[in-house]
């Protein structure tokens, strides 16, 4: 009788986790990228759920409740006309965050194209694109984005064109270096040897793998986008009264210092918060998608 020997199956290997999933992994693991995403996570509650969280409406004016300090009533004070300021931070969310989505949004896609368009093919469509984002390098961001608003006219609208506008040269660098370091890597000559399409080899292969400089780049684009959308409102050339705006309630600010601190602390607090909590995670989100910084692929 003979035997038949016992063969023992090989081990399967583990699963390895998506990339995305192993970089959140890793982000969650620095308590300043936490912070900054928390903090986030409150900003955009707010702006969602602002007029539920508020206690009072935005404009609810009563002047014989005019510059009351904080209380138990109006956490935050009041302001010269008696409007809540907590309701009014709590409102402006809305409009940080929406100007922050829509130009960042407008910046990427035209400034990732153009980089793309740059990078890939060169030539003399790379020095059109180039030195045209070297004209708007030129002028300072804030002094452009005043021009544009002066030609479109003042507005919540216009702010976002000109904040999208002013931000998209930064994009086209970006994203043009990217592409100039991945376009000689094996894998695109190898497409190209084979004869796909440029419109193929840059959606197949050069955009998934310059996505981390360009997510980092966006990260830090959203904090500027606020900080500029706060410039441009404290100037008047933003949101109008009286809708709410951190940066126009800084204006309004202005002649009550000596009376009324609350007035100016608190809106101010809000973007520097907020700011500050893009920015931890901007820096975190750098160092986790920096493969150099990956010892060993561990998750």
């Amino acid at each position: 009788m003979t035997t038949v020997p016992l063969t023992t199956a090989p081990p399967v290997a583990a699963k390895r986790p998506p990339s995305w999933l192993r970089t959140v992994r890793r982000l969650v693991r620095r308590p300043i990228a936490v912070i900054g995403l928390v903090v986030l996570a409150l900003v955009v509650l707010a702006a969602v759920f602002g007029e539920q969280l508020a206690p009072y409406a935005a404009n609810a004016v009563d002047v014989t409740r005019a510059l009351q300090p904080p209380s138990g009533e109006h956490l935050f004070g009041t302001d010269e006309l008696g409007r809540d300021v907590l309701s009014r931070v709590i409102l402006a969310a809305q409009v940080s965050v929406r100007v922050a989505l829509v130009s960042v949004s407008i910046a990427l896609v035209a400034g990732v194209l153009l980089g793309v368009l740059a990078g890939y093919f060169g030539g003399w469509l790379d020095t059109i694109i180039m030195r045209s984002a070297d004209v708007l390098f030129a002028f300072p961001v804030m002094l452009l984005a005043m021009a544009i608003v002066a030609i479109l006219g003042p507005g919540l609208t216009t702010a976002m064109v000109a904040i999208g506008i002013v931000y998209i040269p930064i994009f086209a660098r970006v994203t043009r270096a990217s592409v100039l370091s991945v376009r000689t890597e094996p894998y695109v000559r190898a497409a190209v040897s084979l004869g796909a399409k440029p419109g193929r080899i840059i959606v197949r292969h050069v955009l998934p793998n310059i996505a981390a400089p360009i997510i980092v780049q966006t990260s830090l684009s959203l904090a500027f986008a606020i900080l500029s959308e706060a410039s441009l409102s404290f100037l008047g050339l933003g949101v109008q009264p009286p809708e709410p705006s951190w940066g126009r309630m800084l204006f309004d600010a202005r002649g009550f210092l000596d009376q009324a601190w609350w007035m100016g602390i608190f809106p101010g607090a809000a973007v520097f918060v907020t700011v500050l909590a893009c920015n931890l995670v901007g820096d975190a989100l750098r160092d986790v998608l920096d493969v150099r910084a990956d010892s060993g692929g561990k998750s």
